[in-house]
């Protein structure tokens, strides 16, 4: 009985041996699911603890909120359980009082911004917040809003979204012998039983010996774009290389795609030429005789300009040389498609500009390099070409540009990188919050 009555504590935060308690949950329950159906949300959520905040928020333009209310609540159904069944000294006892005091609160407090935002979108009073935010009221404006035709949204949870969130262009980029086609129709996880979209409708073709910057703001999608692109994170998405397709030949071809991540797992103990003639035996074909693996090190070495270093230990080399160390590892196999997250991290101007000018070098020999950078007016003039990538209005990861570096200071209408990047930043991270602007103006673009 007693695991019994807990089960429902914290299903419906009623208990077993007052019936009427339960009674008014379910009520409240049902009337919150005639709300979700009025704002065209799932109505069998509301009868799910941790899906129903999130589904909450969703219908009331907070859905950030909804998430975080989400995860308190959770927490509280965990501390209802560790207090119910978990013995605990006079020590622990006063900690989880101080958690079971600081998480409702927490609660509480998201709760109101939520049910706020409710109030907003059914055109109501905030005094009604009061009545949502307090348990044993919270049955009166549920059932009230839920069953009574007089109180209707303004919108539904999809027209929340904007034009450009709902847009979907339905193009392809033309897949060649030569070259980097992406036709990415989405990438999507699934949080709390709801299918979230990371990326969606990205479609290029990127030319051989073309090094291209990739920009957005936090949160669009590059790693996720990249991670995509070399099939280390698969999307729905044909990504192909030479007129190879990386997901279907992925075994093949992994090594025809070089990765170098903002840190590197070297050994420090190691030397510039030990650690290049292990990458070596670990990525080459096992045919390779020891003179070939030698002269392909040595050839990297030279490409990144540490032949001078062959013998430095990796703990004796500076910030810039680890990361030509990096890139050089990468060399190795000789790949076609070469992918930076943020080489220049923690490097000055001037070892910056020279790390950059190598991976032009790079890409100069018919290889295509794409480059994630913070500081990209710094190094602008190496690159061929520009990706944007820009949250739409549903927080989704959408291409706003792709073309010549020229073409995309017209396009935005502003001379540096980070003034593209300003401009499709929403307001709240200090941008002019212009994203959708610019995803529809290039699918106009895009279809002539």
């Amino acid at each position: 009985m007693k695991i019994l009555n807990l089960i429902l504590s914290c299903l419906f935060g009623a208990d077993l041996e007052m019936p009427w308690a339960l009674a008014l949950a379910l009520a409240g329950f049902f009337g919150l699911s005639r709300i979700f159906a009025k704002c065209g949300a799932a109505p069998w959520k509301a009868f799910v603890p941790w899906v129903r905040p999130c589904e909450l928020g969703r219908c009331a333009g907070r859905e950030k909120e909804g998430r975080t209310m989400a995860v308190l609540s959770m927490a509280v159904i965990a501390l209802n359980i560790v207090i119910t069944l978990v013995p605990m000294n006079q020590t622990s006892e006063i900690m989880v009082a101080l958690v079971a005091v600081i998480i409702p609160i927490a609660e509480f407090i998201y709760s109101v911004r939520v049910y706020a935002g409710l109030c907003e979108v059914f055109d109501q009073k905030k005094y009604w917040v009061i009545l949502f935010a307090l348990p044993g009221l919270r049955v009166i404006p549920c059932l009230l809003w839920g069953l009574s035709p007089k109180y209707k949204p303004l919108w539904t949870v999809d027209e929340l979204q904007s034009e450009a969130a709902n847009f979907f262009s339905n193009s392809r980029a033309e897949v060649l012998d030569q070259g980097l086609t992406v036709n990415l129709e989405e990438r999507t996880v699934t949080e709390m039983f709801e299918k979230k979209y990371l990326l969606r409708d990205i479609h290029m073709y990127i030319k051989p010996g073309h090094m291209v910057l990739l920009l957005g703001g936090s949160g669009a999608g590059k790693t996720t774009f990249l991670n995509a692109v070399n099939g280390y994170e698969k999307a729905k998405a044909e990504v192909m290389l030479n007129g190879r397709n990386m997901y279907k030949e992925y075994k093949d071809m992994m090594y025809d795609v070089g990765f170098v991540p903002q840190g590197d797992l070297m050994r420090g103990t190691d030397s510039v030429f030990r650690t290049l003639m292990d990458t070596a035996t670990l990525r080459l074909p096992r045919n390779f005789t020891r003179a070939e693996r030698e002269a392909r090190v040595e050839e990297a070495l030279k490409m990144v300009g540490l032949t001078a270093a062959r013998n430095t230990l990796v703990s004796k080399l500076s910030g810039g040389q680890r990361k030509r160390l990096s890139i050089a590892m990468e060399l190795i196999p000789n790949p076609t498609l070469f992918i930076l997250d943020e080489p220049d991290s923690g490097l000055d101007g001037v070892i910056a500009r020279e790390l950059f000018q190598q991976l032009r070098e790079i890409a100069d020999q018919g290889k295509i390099v794409i480059v994630i950078t913070h500081t990209p007016d710094r190094v602008i003039d190496v690159f061929d070409d520009v990706i944007v990538l820009a949250k739409d209005s549903a927080r989704t990861g959408r291409l706003a540009f792709f073309g010549p570096v020229e073409e995309a200071r017209t396009f935005f209408g502003r001379e540096s990188m980070e003034e593209i990047v300003k401009s499709i930043n929403t307001k709240e991270e200090g941008g002019e919050g212009r994203a959708d602007e610019f995803i529809l103006k290039y699918a106009e673009v895009q279809h002539g």
